[in-house]
């Protein structure tokens, strides 16, 4: 039975799949635009920070007031949803099954998944920036408390996990899978006064869209290729670049060709490696049929048999004729959330978590800082995000950049350089932060 179909089937037994959203933002806004034309799907509870900006964010999305009742046990009793700002009530809840945490807060998002974990509950977590931070730690956590704990497809890493599994599944070898990016080397200076310029849109569409400009310049300055790059790398069990992402610049076509090993013609150390393909060519040009918002797998042919028989069906390859590449061009984000859903709920099963620590996000200063700055975090004026394996980045002791945001500068810091634990003042009263150090301890040795 398809997963539609088995949602049919709650709908039709009068028991839905019941949710609730921490994080009415762009994504979970998305995700709720959908929610109400998916069969079998009751959103119980959303909990924002600021509800009267996420009511008026929803209005957008097609919710009207006749969607919404005043508390949480008249919401899961008449089928509508309660809006308001109360987290903990929202996880605590006896009538939700899987909690979904789209904050973007990495500190946030660990306290809430915590709690979930707790109180029994599934989660799917769209905050990525968790799982680059202490991924490995949550999963291990999830397993102890016996729920489900899974990445949000529309995210670009599940989908990119789904691609690996794919081709595994298959008997292919992935050599490596990723997904594709605008950049440009002085994007990782961009603040959030100069995203929209560089992004392509224009300060009224930001507007109109509810667009966050921080979390918009995570994606321009590198930090957001990296979040997801890592998260890639630890759910598929794939090797971040030695000295970060390379960013070749390629259309689709170019894929089987570019992530091949070095030693074939590729940029590829080895086979096995995240990438991020760039959109734009050396001289910033756009790439016709690029990848950039869509994310893609490149495998290999077994034998020559395989080669042949990928000749003999058309299918796109390298020179010599082995490696080929899978892609999806979009991702839908939020829009596309249903699938982790029914994925948990009725197959139980993740589409998507961590199974290792391999690839870490480092925080490299994008100006000089002086001691006593407080940093503003992923996305802001001081740091960007970085990809590095973990092994390499744990030996130096590099500060994660899901832990920069509040944290005080203790000594001068030079533009372009990775941030060490050394230099700044991080809050260690967060579970966060302890979460990173179980994540630090699975590293083998």
């Amino acid at each position: 039975m398809s997963l539609h179909q088995k949602l049919l089937a709650r709908a039709a037994e009068g028991r839905p799949i019941r949710l609730g959203l921490i994080g009415a933002g762009k994504f979970g806004t998305m995700f709720l635009s959908q929610a109400r034309r998916l069969p079998g799907i009751h959103v119980v509870g959303i909990a924002d920070l600021d509800p009267s900006r996420a009511r008026d964010g929803l209005a957008l999305a097609g919710w009207g007031e006749e969607r919404f009742a005043p508390d949480l046990d008249q919401a899961a009793a008449s089928g509508r949803t309660h809006l308001g700002e109360d987290a903990p009530a929202l996880i605590a809840h006896p009538a939700i099954e899987i909690v979904i945490e789209a904050t973007g807060d990495p500190l946030a998002a660990v306290d809430h998944l915590l709690a979930a974990f707790a109180a029994g509950k599934h989660t799917i977590k769209a905050t990525v920036e968790a799982d680059a931070l202490c991924g490995a730690a949550l999963a291990a956590r999830a397993r102890a408390a016996g729920v489900i704990h899974s990445m949000a497809y529309g995210d670009q890493p599940a989908m990119v996990c789904a691609l690996v599994d794919w081709a595994r599944s298959c008997g292919f070898q992935v050599v490596a899978a990723g997904r594709g990016h605008k950049w440009r080397p002085e994007y990782r200076f961009s603040t959030p006064e100069t995203v929209w310029q560089h992004w392509g849109l224009s300060a009224q569409e930001a507007a109109r869209g509810r667009l966050n400009p921080k979390m918009f310049n995570s994606f321009l300055d590198g930090s957001k290729p990296a979040i997801e790059s890592a998260a890639i790398a630890n759910a598929c069990g794939l090797d971040a670049p030695e000295q970060g992402l390379a960013y070749p610049s390629g259309a689709i076509r170019d894929l089987p060709r570019l992530m091949r090993p070095r030693a074939e013609g590729g940029i590829l150390a080895r086979p096995g490696m995240v990438e991020v393909v760039n959109s734009l060519d050396p001289d910033g040009r756009p790439i016709p049929d690029d990848i950039r918002m869509g994310v893609w797998v490149v495998a290999m042919a077994g034998d020559d048999y395989q080669a042949r028989c990928l000749g003999e069906y058309k299918v796109a390859t390298d020179p010599s004729g082995r490696y080929f590449a899978a892609f999806q061009r979009w991702h839908l984000i939020g829009l596309e959330l249903g699938m982790s859903v029914a994925h948990v709920a009725l197959r139980g099963e993740a589409t998507g978590t961590a199974t290792a620590f391999r690839a870490d996000v480092v925080a490299v200063a994008k100006r000089d800082l002086t001691p006593g700055e407080i940093l503003d975090g992923e996305g802001g004026r001081s740091v960007a995000g970085q990809l590095r394996p973990a092994a390499q980045s744990v030996a130096m002791g590099a500060l994660p950049l899901g832990l920069t945001a509040g944290a005080r500068v203790t000594r001068p810091v030079r533009a372009d350089s990775i941030l060490t634990w050394a230099d700044v003042a991080p809050d260690d009263s967060r579970a966060a932060f302890r979460l990173r150090r179980e994540t630090e301890a699975l590293l083998p040795g």
